[in-house]
């Protein structure tokens, strides 16, 4: 039991890091020095596990505080309905799918109950070929039921602006779509909805949610989690 207890106190302390790391490399969208600092805390070791594995809009990127990000609104409601579940915010500001592939390994090495995939905002900023994505997040996909059968997944769906062609978005908004479909999965079409493109609940730069718009985020997240935690 022990030893159960340690390797699982190893688990979030690898998945907090993760979440906070930088990633130097993306000018657009670089991550704050102080994120490691704030990252939520882990209260109950007996607890369920919902890994939120993502980008800067998990990460909480631009916020004072990261407790302020979606994560913690989640984990903020279960704790109003006493469920025993604790939310990791695995959130690494700049990750694209490939990045996200080649951290996996290092996450799944403790059960995880419920894992949301929150990535291809980069790639699709990026330009990055539409195969290439769709590959990557199949791949991860497929690591994670390999890995446990038992975890749930939910995708969220991700939105680009209009000034990458409306080919290319359009071809970028079906690549979740088609995903969730052949994978059975469940399935959030656009992790911003309600927030992307409103002005007063983004930063200055126009992308990353405020408090207000995280809160947002949280409810949309919520509607397809609840009813997981349910059953």
């Amino acid at each position: 039991m022990l030893s159960k207890i340690l390797k699982f106190c190893y688990f979030i302390l690898v998945s907090l890091v993760l979440g906070c790391g930088e990633n130097q490399n993306n000018s657009k969208d670089t991550p704050s020095t102080s994120e490691a600092e704030k990252a939520p805390e882990v209260k109950k070791s007996s607890a369920k596990t919902i890994l939120c594995f993502g980008d800067s809009i998990t990460a909480g990127y631009g916020l004072e505080d990261n407790n302020d990000a979606y994560p913690a609104v989640l984990q903020t409601k279960i704790d109003s309905l006493s469920l025993d579940y604790t939310v990791i915010n695995s959130g690494v500001s700049g990750e694209t799918t490939a990045g996200g592939k080649s951290r996996l390994s290092w996450i799944l090495n403790q059960p995880i109950d419920i894992f949301l995939l929150e990535l291809g905002g980069n790639d699709g900023l990026r330009g990055i070929p539409l195969t290439e994505t769709s590959s990557n997040l199949q791949a991860i996909i497929d690591m994670i039921r390999e890995k446990s059968p038992d975890t749930k997944i939910i995708l969220a769906g991700m939105e680009l602006p209009p000034n990458m062609g409306q080919d290319y978005t359009n071809e970028f908004r079906n690549i979740f779509y088609d995903l969730a479909k052949e994978n059975d999965l469940a399935f959030i079409p656009f992790i911003l909805k309600d927030v992307g493109g409103i002005a007063a609940l983004n930063q200055n730069d126009g992308i990353h949610p405020t408090v207000e718009g995280h809160k947002i985020v949280g409810e949309t997240v919520w509607e397809i989690l609840k009813p997981m935690l349910e059953t």
